[in-house]
This record gives C-alpha cells, sequence and structure tokens, in this order.
C-alpha cells in the first residue's frame, strides 16, 4: 500500500444505537421520545416553500436563537446553536480542550468524549465512578485541561445534586466546564443558574429527548457571551450553514410549545416509574435514573442473554459490553405506557 495511509488520522468511531428497518418492533434503544413533537413543529413543516431551498439559510441561526433565548430569559448573546448537541460538544472539545493537561469526565458516560479526544489529539483521563456509579466530587478537583461529565449521566441514569456540581466549578476556575444536560428536562435541577455566576461554565442540552426533535438535530449550548463567541468564531471557521431553513423553523415552533414539553415530560417521569416498580418486582437492580431511561441488570441472567431474547422477540434495549462492569446492564428507553407494559409482559414470560 502507498505511504499516504501514514498519514491517516486513524480513531475508533463512536457506534451510535441500532437503528432497525423493521416495522412491527417495540424501540427502547436509543432513547428516542415516544410521543410526537409538539404540534406547532408540524404546522411549521407544512409551511416551508419549496422555494426557501434555493437560498443559504441564516448562517446566525437567528430566530432559534433568540428562541431558545426566550425560553430560558437569557440573551441572544449567550446562546450558541449546532447539529444536534454532539456538534456542539464536539465544537466546544476543539474551540477550549487544547492545553497540555488532560481533560477529565467519568470513565462510564456519554461513550462520544473519549471519541472526541482520540480524534483532535486531546489528553484526557476517565475518571472511575464509584460502586454505585456516581460521580465522586473529590476526583475532579485537581490540575486538569478541562471538565465535562453529562447531568444525568449516560447510561446510567445518575443525577449528580446542583450543589455538587457548583462545586466541582468553583474547584476548576482556570478551565472550561462543561454540564451536558441531553437529559435534564426528565426530573433534574438544571445547572443554567450558575451561568451568571462562573464564567467557565457551559451547559449543552437538546431536542432530540424531551422536544422529540432527534430527527431534525437541534443542540444548543449557554453560558455568557465571551463563551459563545469564542465559539461561533470557530464554528465559522469550520461551516458558516451548519442549520438548514427546515431545521430552523421546527425548531422554533418546537421551543415555543412550553407547555407540550411539560406534558410529555411528565408522561414519560410517570412511566419510568411505573417501569421501575415493575422491574423491581421482578428483581432487577438499578440505580434511582432521572432521565428517560433505566439502567438495569438482573442478578441471575446474562445481561448478553436478556439482549439477544428481547431482540428476538421485536423489542430492542441497548447493551454496552465495555467496560465490564457494565458488560450485565441494559440500558431501557422508556416508551409509551403500552411499549412499556408489552415490555414487562415479555420479562415475565422470560424469567418464569
Amino acid at each position: 500500500m502507498g505511504g499516504w495511509q501514514d498519514y491517516v488520522r486513524k480513531v475508533v468511531p463512536y457506534t451510535p444505537g441500532e437503528q432497525p428497518k423493521r416495522a412491527d418492533i417495540i424501540k427502547l434503544n436509543t432513547n428516542e421520545n415516544p410521543y410526537p413533537p409538539a404540534p406547532g413543529v408540524e404546522q411549521a413543516l407544512r409551511a416551508v416553500e419549496a422555494d426557501a431551498l434555493r437560498r443559504y439559510p441564516d448562517p446566525l441561526v437567528s430566530d432559534l436563537v433568540h428562541a431558545i433565548a426566550e425560553f430560558y430569559r437569557v440573551e441572544d448573546a449567550q446562546v450558541f446553536v449546532g447539529v444536534g448537541s454532539d456538534d456542539v460538544l464536539a465544537m466546544i472539545f476543539l474551540t477550549f480542550f487544547n492545553g497540555d493537561k488532560p481533560i477529565i469526565f467519568p470513565d462510564i458516560t456519554y461513550s462520544f468524549y473519549d471519541v472526541w479526544a482520540q480524534l483532535f489529539r486531546i489528553p484526557y483521563e476517565q475518571l472511575p465512578l464509584d460502586e454505585d456509579f456516581k460521580i465522586r466530587e473529590e476526583d475532579y478537583i485537581r490540575p486538569n485541561g478541562g471538565v465535562i461529565f453529562p447531568n444525568p449521566n449516560a447510561p446510567t441514569g445518575e443525577l449528580m445534586p446542583l450543589a455538587q456540581i457548583e462545586r466541582i466549578i468553583a474547584a476548576n476556575p482556570d478551565v472550561i466546564v462543561v454540564v451536558d444536560e441531553a437529559y435534564i428536562d426528565f426530573g433534574g435541577e438544571s445547572a443554567l443558574p450558575l451561568i451568571d455566576r462562573y464564567e467557565n461554565l457551559i451547559v449543552v442540552q437538546t431536542f432530540s429527548k424531551s422536544r422529540s426533535m432527534a430527527g431534525s438535530r437541534i443542540g444548543y449550548a449557554i453560558s455568557n457571551p465571551k463563551i459563545i463567541q469564542y465559539l461561533n468564531d470557530v464554528k465559522y471557521s469550520f461551516n458558516s450553514y451548519t442549520m438548514d431553513c427546515v431545521t430552523i423553523a421546527l425548531g422554533v415552533a418546537a421551543v415555543r410549545d412550553r407547555a407540550y414539553l411539560e406534558e410529555t415530560t411528565e408522561k414519560i417521569i410517570r412511566t419510568r416509574e411505573w417501569t421501575k416498580g415493575q422491574l423491581r418486582e421482578l428483581g432487577f437492580v438499578f440505580g434511582d435514573s432521572k432521565s428517560n431511561f433505566i439502567f438495569a441488570r438482573h442478578p441471575e441472567i446474562s445481561g448478553t442473554a436478556l439482549f439477544e431474547a428481547l431482540r428476538e422477540a421485536g423489542i430492542y434495549v441497548r447493551h454496552f459490553s465495555k467496560p465490564e462492569r457494565i458488560n450485565e446492564y441494559l440500558r431501557i428507553t422508556v416508551g409509551t405506557d403500552e411499549e412499556m407494559e408489552r415490555f414487562i409482559a415479555f420479562l415475565r414470560e422470560y424469567i418464569a
């Protein structure tokens, strides 16, 4: 082979959840919302004129930025948007994690973090969660090149109290601290109230989970204007037109319907708590998830065997084989009441 391969940037890519083509399944493997987007989203989609597609979209994404700023009662200059929170987080890695010291994040967490670190040649260290899959606050009070963690954590669903988050931020004034809040609307307290107190804090959220728009790819960061300007400088150096005009219109419609957001998240929370009770009766072990999924294992059944049995029955959940600490666990997305009833019914029959 030619010598050109010596110059290839080689990484082990992130593995997304399976997107099966079968229609007759219960899909509980990618933490998608089981309910449709807000009604205004469909209306906005119908109002899109094909002629608009011949023009470039607004590079500033002004309408969506303003709608998000209004929702959270911040200034437009405090909001950065991207093509899903993955895009936003990648821009954060590229913009702020450029020191010689390693960035730090949990060993069991969103598995894109180490992929980005490797891709951008960022030194990193993964800090072990405790025996209950919780972050040890003291581990994050050390010299580092940046801090990032999800809250609630993924795939464990464990929520860190806001007071603990604030202590980590306060202990790291010289680096950027990123709180990845993809699941915060399902029962957690956001770190957003801290952004005016700490200039090194970035809070990242997404439309993919609580707003039922995983297919449109909208993510956003909220911080102070200086941080957001740095992010935009890198974004515009990479691609000025990262979000299309249709997605912008749909995102504006989604974020303006606060009542629908609250209604659907409350439904999912109720279903999650019911499912926890059922799993507990069946002998499953799990933490107190505050996300739209449950991370659970059965002490007497192989995680791999259960995953395969569910899949054979047309019920898709997520199984992680690495690291070893979690290879007996399944991550189970909370679906509709009917879907979770069928899921529990299968387990009852399988375990009997």
